[in-house]
């Protein structure tokens, strides 16, 4: 049997670190290993125990959770999911910046907690289907130069055309078919499905577009994909 999945819990609400222990707590392959209030005290944390993932709240006193996920993944301490609220959607630009591997409405289902948890454990990248267009429209410049403020300065700089062009040059037919379902939203699993292939098969696909594409994980892969007009092309 694996090693179960470590998870921190970083919220200053003590109800709501109290309401994702519990969910998470009935899963075997799954194991809290702390709690926290703020950046800082994770930081802490998560050098005396150790975690896989870090569910980050954004709002918190001391240091909030976008310093606290640049500091996390700069060290390499965990992967980070940050908890969001639908309203707040400029948290989710500085979060991708600072290098979140996911956004999590707070009001999620149980069970989609537990998803996201093991998703980005191992080693995939996701966005609540809620907010995946808004941050997909925003990172692609679909709002360019109506942005001002902390969301604008998040935002990555546009890549330009013939970068995207030379890079699009380089995928296969088969890997721009991989990569417009990877902008569907559809798993590595559904992907195979969809086009027959094993699974293995579409992790390679995925690798390698991720490598010619220059993209740090999936959620990268598709704003890339949105910016070279192959969404829904598969």
């Amino acid at each position: 049997m694996s090693d179960p999945v470590r998870v921190l819990l970083v919220d200053d609400h003590a109800l709501v670190r109290s309401g994702f222990a519990m969910v998470l707590s009935v899963e075997d392959d799954v194991e809290v290993v702390g709690q926290a209030a703020n950046g800082r005290e994770a930081l802490a944390a998560l050098t005396e125990h150790p975690a896989d993932v870090v569910l980050m709240d954004v709002q918190m006193p001391v240091m909030d959770g976008i310093e606290a996920t640049r500091e996390v993944v700069a060290r390499g301490l965990g992967r980070v999911i940050i908890l969001t609220t639908f309203d707040r959607e400029d948290y989710l630009f500085d979060a991708l910046a600072a290098g979140a591997s996911g956004f999590l409405l707070k009001n999620a289902d149980p069970d989609d907690l537990v998803d996201a948890v093991h998703a980005v454990a191992g080693g995939h990248a996701l966005l609540a289907p809620e907010v995946t267009l808004k941050v997909i429209s925003r990172l692609v410049g679909d709002d360019a130069g109506r942005r001002t403020g902390q969301a604008a300065a998040a935002r990555p700089a546009p890549v330009p055309a013939a970068e995207v062009r030379r890079a699009v040059a380089t995928l296969s037919p088969r890997e721009r078919e991989v990569l417009g379902l990877l902008a569907e939203g559809l798993s590595n699993a559904e992907i195979a499905g969809r086009l027959y292939l094993g699974e293995s098969t579409v992790k390679t696909y995925v690798s390698n577009i991720l490598a010619k594409t220059d993209s740090r994980d999936r959620v990268q892969a598709v704003v890339f994909a949105y910016r070279a007009g192959l969404a829904g092309d598969a």
